[in-house]
């Protein structure tokens, strides 16, 4: 009976030792009070700042002017809604009254394809951004990891693809575009596309850049594994598959995450000049909009994208670090 009770307060005991710990006060200091005061006074060097800055289309807009434009902009999202709801709605009446009336099928099925045709909204621009990156980014991924295991595990083929790396690599990421440009319209030809061109456009050139962080940082990690663990894979015999999946990979993840991490940051900064450059949708776009109209907000509608852009891959960087906890043999790891 003993036996039975003798978990509860094992683990009241646990639970109220983490909750001290997370009370501590020098832990409480240091992640929340610190970040805090830091970022308050970035805000007020900031608004003293701006204030002192004059363009020809105002004074630099300041963080109340940012928040403003912030919650405009969220209002916008919300009423472009609104009537996307109202299309939709009238549109199905339609299509109501043409079955009832016993409209042709084809007519019938016209209707049904109808797709509304607003305005992309600033919202609709940063969701655009994410899936082309993270559509790039998978790409390069499946690409770059099994080849930088090969590399790493064998000296000949690393001396055969080393050159080419170290020729590519350095390459302006924005010197691609104009080449996946004429290739996407030379070669994706369709009658009924799946994708846009201007979002194959934009992937492929995330998915060229983001390779050469990853392929050399996962060759790396692979190429240093400790000798003593292969030479126990060879003592046990295992294939290389098993050797692979069982040593190589588990050892060099600290490795192959940093380059990971690399690329996708890599890719984020990427994808925002390309869409400025060949205006195709998303957040890159939204900003050389804004910056042509020229209007009285415009530099703080370009300040508010300019903070998403920010926020967003820093929100990114912690998922991938996140996902390396997770998949990370050695979960005691200091990963920062």
């Amino acid at each position: 009976m003993n036996q039975l009770t003798t978990p509860a307060p094992t683990f009241f005991s646990e639970r109220l030792s983490q909750l001290a710990s997370a009370l501590n006060p020098q832990k409480l200091l240091k992640m929340t009070i610190i970040p805090f005061v830091a970022i308050l006074m970035f805000l007020l060097l900031w608004s003293a700042g701006a204030s002192q800055v004059q363009t020809s289309l105002g004074v630099f807009p300041g963080p109340a002017k940012v928040w403003q434009q912030t919650q405009s902009l969220w209002q916008e999202h919300q009423a472009e809604r609104v009537k996307e709801v109202a299309f939709y709605e009238r549109l199905q009446k339609r299509i109501d009254k043409a079955v009832a009336a016993g409209k042709p099928e084809q007519k019938i099925e016209r209707l049904r394809n109808r797709q509304y045709t607003g305005k992309e909204t600033f919202i609709d621009q940063v969701l655009t951004s994410l899936i082309t990156v993270a559509t790039g980014f998978l790409l390069a991924s499946l690409f770059a990891i099994p080849l930088g295991i090969i590399i790493g595990m064998n000296h000949t083929i690393y001396s055969a693809f080393n050159p080419i790396i170290q020729l590519l690599k350095p390459v302006s990421p924005l010197a691609w575009l104009p080449l996946v440009t004429m290739v996407v319209s030379a070669v994706y030809v369709s009658a009924d596309p799946m994708f846009s061109k201007s979002f194959l456009t934009s992937a492929i050139t995330v998915t060229l850049c983001c390779l050469w962080p990853t392929i050399i940082n996962t060759a790396v990690g692979v190429a240093g594994v400790d000798k003593d663990l292969l030479n126990v894979s060879r003592v046990l015999r295992l294939g290389w598959f098993t050797k692979t999946v069982k040593i190589v990979l588990p050892s060099s993840i600290p490795m192959m995450f940093t380059g990971l991490r690399l690329s996708l940051s890599i890719g984020w900064m990427v994808l925002i000049a390309a869409e400025m450059l060949a205006q195709n949708p998303g957040l890159g776009k939204f900003v050389w909009d804004e910056f042509q109209n020229g209007s009285s907000n415009s530099l703080a509608r370009i300040m508010v994208a300019v903070i998403a852009i920010g926020f967003i891959g820093f929100l990114l960087d912690r998922g991938m670090l996140s996902l390396q906890k997770i998949v990370s043999w050695d979960k005691n790891a200091i990963l920062r």
